[in-house]
């Protein structure tokens, strides 16, 4: 009786009679149908909250823009406004009332006959619509990729709830970044195209509601309902009939379902959004209950197609893996005199290129050197030895005369002989030398196994070979 009353006021010369419920968004208004003396119906909308009273305000704004000779051009019946009044700073709205019941989807597709085609025809003649029925009405105007970041935008929102299932936002934004679907040409859209805003009446549609969310942008959305109907058979007649009225039966936006469809998946998300945002926990919790349904469908049957790509797991990009710097090589301080003295080989035949390694004589002529210096401090030490061990000799002999049986000492077991210790200081330079050299040549040769890697003779080489050795270091090229 509220809603009555409120009737009385917007329209003074209203004298009620009766009253009906008729649910509209029952969330978001408070509706009915009010009977007069006379009796007409007039159909009474009442916002809940400040949300849904905005929408309202968006709709007379539409409603205000169908001039009379927009409405003529219609295939169906528009509300029209014949008063409201403001309680609690929100406007309540009065209409006329319009012939035509609603009817649940899974009816409208039963219903045969022209429905489908009356559906398409309805859709066509929202989409061809002037432009200026949302300018005027400063309502939202989107071009194909501003409406396709704006759904970006509201999936990276949705995100941050932390209750989509990962599954779904993958396949979101996948569809959300093939360009090859957006490339659509902008058009008037209702918004809001449902079975609970098309009214039908002897079995045509004859009305259509619900105008608060028009605007400019992608035509895929008035089919969304549709495509979540599960009935596809259905679904392509009303296609059809749409693209006869809008082209003459040629098809200009191929992609029109798949997009229809990734719209009808993307409202559950989006209905999870406001319900978290009005702290409604129900309308979360039935959010996700479908958006739960939604995931199990996908993971066992695929869903629907929404991707003009290939069937088949969808390839993501991966960076490539990040390669740390090769370290860089350490140079012995030992052998940095020889490497900065040891010139390069530029002949142009090639050999001895300027590759990083030493010439295998310059390698020998450097051992070489340090043998000699070596052999030299150990002959010095040798010397001195033999003149100690000739004294001693000297002073056994005076000791034991010619003649005394004394045996000499074995050759093997013979101590102190000078070529002998001269032979083993020689071997522990060698030993000393290689060590080195080895040392030298790891640290400038080539990689291992090649020529210049090949390690420096083991073998001692006796300290009169090794004098008479003539290595002479190449010349630098002129």
């Amino acid at each position: 009786m509220e809603l009555a009353a409120l009737a009385s006021a917007a329209i003074p010369d209203l004298s009620p009679t009766g009253v009906v419920g008729s649910p509209d968004d029952p969330r978001d208004f408070s509706a009915a149908v009010v009977f007069d003396r006379q009796g007409n119906r007039w159909r009474v909308r009442s916002p809940l909250h400040e949300e849904a009273a905005m929408r309202l305000e968006t709709e007379l704004q539409v409603l205000s823009g169908f001039t009379p000779g927009i409405r003529a051009a219609l295939p169906f019946r528009v509300p029209s406004v014949a008063g409201a009044v403001r309680l609690d700073g929100m406007r309540t709205v009065v209409y006329h009332d319009m012939p035509g019941v609603e009817m649940e989807l899974e009816g409208l597709t039963e219903l045969g006959g022209k429905t489908a085609e009356d559906i398409g025809r309805v859709i066509a003649a929202v989409h061809a619509l002037p432009a200026d029925v949302v300018e005027n009405a400063d309502l939202p105007v989107y071009t194909a990729d501003q409406f396709r970041q704006r759904r970006l935008n509201e999936l990276d929102q949705a995100a941050t709830t932390g209750r989509i299932p990962s599954v779904l936002l993958r396949r979101w934004e996948n569809a959300l970044e093939e360009m090859e679907l957006w490339g659509f040409t902008p058009v008037v859209t209702h918004g809001d195209v449902h079975e609970d805003n098309l009214l039908v009446d002897q079995d045509r549609l004859v009305s259509v509601t619900g105008w608060t969310d028009l605007h400019i942008g992608d035509p895929a959305e008035d089919f969304a309902w549709l495509a979540s109907s599960g009935n596809q058979a259905f679904t392509q007649k009303v296609v059809t009939a749409y693209w006869q009225h809008r082209s003459g039966g040629t098809v200009q936006d191929e992609h029109l379902l798949r997009r229809a469809v990734l719209a009808a998946e993307f409202a559950l998300a989006q209905w999870l959004v406001r319900g978290l945002a009005a702290g409604d926990e129900d309308r979360s919790a039935e959010a996700e209950a479908m958006l739960g349904e939604l995931q199990a469908d996908v993971e066992e049957h695929g869903g629907q197609e929404i991707s003009a790509a290939p069937a088949g797991p969808r390839a993501v990009p991966t960076p490539e893996p990040r390669t740390e710097p090769e370290p860089a090589v350490e140079t012995d301080l030992r052998n940095e005199t020889h490497a900065e003295r040891v010139p390069q080989d530029t002949s142009d035949d090639g050999e001895g290129a300027d590759d990083g390694t030493l010439d295998d004589a310059v390698i020998v002529e450097r051992e070489t050197d340090e043998s000699e210096t070596t052999s030299g401090l150990a002959s010095d030490e040798d010397a001195d030895d033999s003149r100690d061990e000739d004294a001693e000799e000297t002073e056994r002999a005076n000791e034991h005369p010619a003649g005394d049986n004394l045996e000499p000492p074995a050759a093997d077991t013979a101590v102190g002989t000078g070529a002998d210790a001269e032979t083993e200081a020689e071997s522990e330079a060698e030993t000393d030398t290689d060590s080195d050299s080895e040392t030298d040549a790891a640290s400038v040769s080539g990689p291992a196994g090649g020529p210049e890697a090949a390690e420096p003779p083991t073998t001692a080489l006796d300290l009169d070979e090794v004098r008479r050795l003539d290595i002479r270091r190449p010349k630098n090229p002129s």
